[in-house]
């Protein structure tokens, strides 16, 4: 018997089959609507995989879900997550990972993330599932982020918004930098 999956792995593994099941489409098609390779599916969904946040909103989107219905753990009630600690999916492209804090309910449709990023690469988002919006507060360092046809820096305290569902990126402008990012999903 296969050795039981890391928490986040497991989570990631069972909200996948069951999304995709749901849908009613085999590892085949959702690899191919996704643009992953059907053995790196295979492997998410049996939790031995090491997911990328690239590969998951690919996956989400091909799934018409959003990123947090494929990596937030069941809600039992009250939830803490301390500094450093919760869900977190790096980049393949730049030093970012962003932490799932709270993912919406059906009916609300809203994630909350705390994102970490450093300078060096940009993190280079697709379009989420249409109708989706972006809100980021920056609280530490400096952030140039936005639609790729209007990007705008920011520093502590800023806020901005703007489509999820257009090619947009996130780049680090000084060490250190984190921000508060919600999504909002119809």
């Amino acid at each position: 018997m296969p050795p039981e999956p890391a928490a986040p792995l497991a989570t990631i593994a069972t909200a996948l089959r069951r999304e995709r099941e749901r849908v009613g489409i085999s590892l085949t098609e959702l690899a191919r609507r996704a643009g992953v390779a059907k053995s790196t599916l295979s492997q998410l969904e049996s939790g031995t995989g090491n997911p990328s946040v690239e590969t998951l909103w690919a996956l989400g989107v091909a799934l018409g879900v959003p990123f947090s219905r494929l990596v937030e753990p069941a809600d039992d009630g009250i939830r803490v997550i301390r500094a450093g600690e919760g869900p977190q999916v790096r980049s393949e492209q730049a030093d970012f990972t962003g932490t799932l804090l709270s993912a919406g309910s059906a009916h609300l449709r809203r994630d909350v993330y705390l994102i970490t990023l450093e300078p060096g690469a940009v993190r280079a988002a697709d379009a989420h599932t249409p109708r989706s919006v972006e809100h980021v507060v920056v609280a530490a360092g400096r952030l140039r982020v936005g639609p790729e046809t209007g990007q705008v820096d920011l520093g502590p305290g800023d806020y901005a918004t703007f489509p999820g569902d257009a090619p947009h990126r996130y780049e680090a402008l000084a060490p250190g930098t984190f921000a508060v990012l919600v999504m909002e999903h119809p």
